[in-house]
């Protein structure tokens, strides 16, 4: 394979959604610890989280949402990210990863990016003329010997994955609540499949372990077929 191993590892609800809501506001990860019934066995997707690649892929939407780009700068971690973003993330947030990141790499099309204005050892940067998730994972295994990444980013992306068959690994942990919203992100977004033609982009998988852990969450791991 000329591109690293894919395991998409994500946490949502029972319907699927990886959200609170729509507005950008709204976030798993600043919501679910004030809800009761959920808050107590939440640590275990953390927990979970802990164990996964030693890269991870993300969206700077989605760090953007979790406050990256105002965040005190953290400590180094011994994880490599890489974060696909165009117009997202602000030159704190760069150097919020640089100092986060083992390695940090950023895909951009955005030849303006605040990324090219930052000069760090760590900060490497993919530029794209348009996206292409393909040659995006090539460059990582062949230029930074990324063998294995944890995919966790929005659902509009997961859907371009998907579409693209690049998902190897399947990884779901399930919170014990009901969301709901049509407008309210999923596991999945993108564009709908709209003839039977299309059947070939749907994701088929193998159940490999399915773990009931405490406070009624869930784990499902699935691999891959086609």
């Amino acid at each position: 394979m000329d591109r690293p191993i894919t395991t998409l590892f994500m946490l949502m609800s029972v319907d699927g959604k990886i959200s609170t809501g729509a507005a950008d506001d709204l976030d798993v990860d600043k919501d679910f610890p004030r809800i009761a019934g959920v808050q107590e066995g939440l640590h275990q997707y953390y927990e979970i989280e802990q164990t996964t690649d030693l890269w991870s892929l993300n969206s700077g939407r989605v760090q953007k949402k979790m406050g990256v780009n105002t965040k005190k700068m953290p400590n180094k971690s011994p994880v490599s990210f890489v974060v696909i973003d165009n117009n997202h993330l602000t030159e704190h947030g760069i150097r919020y990863f640089c100092a986060l990141s083992k390695k940090f790499v950023l895909v951009t099309s955005n030849a303006n990016h605040p990324a090219f204005q930052v000069n760090e050892d760590n900060l490497h940067i993919i530029r794209q003329s348009k996206l292409s998730l393909t040659d995006a994972l090539i460059k990582l295994k062949s230029e930074y010997n990324c063998q294995r990444i944890t995919i966790q980013s929005g659902g509009t992306l997961n859907g371009l994955f998907l579409r693209e068959k690049l998902f190897d690994y399947i990884d779901i942990v399930i919170a014990p609540i009901l969301i709901g919203g049509k407008d309210t992100s999923t596991l999945i977004d993108g564009k709908s499949l709209l003839s039977e033609s299309e059947l070939s982009q749907l994701g088929v998988l193998k159940l490999q372990e399915c773990i009931v852990l405490e406070n009624s969450y869930l784990r499902l791991r699935y691999k891959v077929i086609h």
